[in-house]
C-alpha cells in the first residue's frame, strides 16, 4: 500500500480562507482506500470549530528546537478521523493560537517554518512513513 501525507495550512471543514482549503479537503478522499493510505496534517488553530476540536484525540507532545532564536518549542500532536481520513493537528499556542491562519507576513514565515519542521518530526511519533509528502 502506498502512503501519502498532505501537509497544508488549511483544509475544509476545519479551517478555510481561500481555494487551498477546498483542494486539501477534497483530494485525499478521492484515493482508493484499498491502494492508498492518505493522511493530512494541519496546524491546530484555535479557530477550528469546537464540534471537531472536541473530538480530537491527544497523541503526545514534546519539545523541538527551531533554530538559534527558539531553542525549544512545544509540539502537541492531536489525531482525528473524519470521512475515513486520518488528520493530525500540530498544536502550539504561540504559533497557532489565533482564529485565522494568516496575519503578518513576517510572523507567518516563522510560523510556517515551525509547522514544516514539526510535520517531519511527528512522522516517527505517529508511525507513518509516507512515500510522498504533498505540501
Amino acid at each position: 500500500m502506498k502512503k501519502i501525507l498532505f501537509a497544508a495550512s488549511e483544509c475544509v471543514p476545519f479551517m478555510k480562507t481561500g481555494g487551498l482549503h477546498d483542494v486539501v479537503g477534497a483530494l485525499p478522499k478521492e484515493f482508493d482506500k484499498n491502494e492508498w493510505d492518505v493522511r493530512v496534517v494541519l496546524p491546530n488553530y484555535r479557530g477550528i470549530p469546537d464540534k471537531f476540536r472536541n473530538e480530537f484525540h491527544y497523541v503526545t507532545h514534546y519539545y523541538m528546537g527551531t533554530g538559534p532564536y527558539v531553542p525549544s518549542a512545544h509540539v502537541g500532536v492531536m489525531e482525528y478521523e473524519y470521512n475515513g481520513i486520518t488528520y493530525y493537528f500540530i498544536d502550539n499556542l504561540d504559533y497557532f493560537g489565533g482564529d485565522k491562519p494568516y496575519s503578518d507576513m513576517r510572523w507567518d514565515v516563522e510560523k510556517f517554518i515551525f509547522f514544516s519542521k514539526a510535520v517531519l518530526s511527528i512522522l516517527p511519533v505517529v508511525n507513518f512513513k509516507p512515500d510522498l509528502i504533498h505540501c
